[in-house]
């Protein structure tokens, strides 16, 4: 009931029902619970722990409203302003089944981080992202001419409470968000994940991007934790277009 109307609409128009996701999330949660500003929890060795289930930390809509940029601040090359401003919501990858990338994250549905020891972090996400992505903590380099993914490669330590993440090797197929900012293969971003207390998860990410944009830029985004939330079964493949209205595939039959 909760989010099951998202899985019938979301290859149709997933901006509005993202949109619905949202203050639907808000609203069954009702008031804050005072305990999701108690103290972050911590694993035995002292690590910060980032078990949970989370909803945001990255843009949804618009990276430009959804940082506190003013219009026009993002340092965007001329090209890539043309590109932007001739993109259309419905031609979002998103909305196709494919992964939102980085650092878009999940939109509105829930994803949660998997902690494997000293070796990897994995991120899980419930939305149509059908993936995962890894995050190498063992003290490994980027390859000198890895591949090309969605997701990236990404090595990660521990600066006191923080995880950085650094991550190269992305492709140039996803939007950073549904008004369409877009970004090269060049694309080299640095996320700061701070768990500021038991439920809220800031992530200050810096995008340098040479190929598409003047200068590096950093913008935050805070995630939120939903207790006793789990992530639910999401079947979304590529060009689905089962849940386009009325059930019809692309040839109306």
């Amino acid at each position: 009931m909760k989010r099951s109307f998202l899985l019938l609409t979301v290859c149709a128009f997933l901006g509005a029902s993202l949109m619905t996701a949202v203050a639907q999330e808000g609203a069954r949660r009702g008031p804050e619970d005072p305990k999701m500003k108690g103290p972050a929890p911590r694993l035995p060795d002292g690590t910060i722990d980032l078990i949970g289930t989370w909803t945001g930390g990255g843009p949804v809509q618009d990276m430009e409203k959804q940082g506190n940029f003013k219009p026009g601040e993002i340092p965007l090359l001329p090209w890539a302003k043309k590109l932007l401003d001739s993109r259309k919501p419905e031609n979002d990858p998103h909305a196709f089944c494919m992964p939102m990338g980085i650092p878009r994250q999940a939109g509105g549905y829930p994803w949660r981080f998997v902690q494997y020891r000293n070796s990897h972090i994995f991120v899980l996400w419930e939305g149509n992202i059908h993936s995962f992505r890894q995050i190498f903590m063992d003290g490994r380099k980027h390859p000198e001419d890895p591949d090309l993914t969605w997701f990236g490669h990404s090595i990660g330590k521990w600066e006191g409470d923080t995880l950085v993440v650094d991550t190269v090797g992305f492709n140039d197929k996803f939007w950073f968000d549904r008004r369409g900012h877009p970004h090269t293969e060049q694309l080299h971003t640095i996320e700061r994940w701070t768990r500021k207390d038991f439920g809220h998860l800031e992530n200050q990410v810096t995008i340098d991007d040479p190929g598409a944009y003047s200068k590096p830029f950093t913008t935050t985004y805070v995630a939120t934790l939903d207790p006793g939330d789990e992530l639910m079964e999401y079947i979304c493949q590529e060009n689905n277009y089962f849940g386009v209205a009325g059930g019809f595939g692309p040839t109306g039959k």
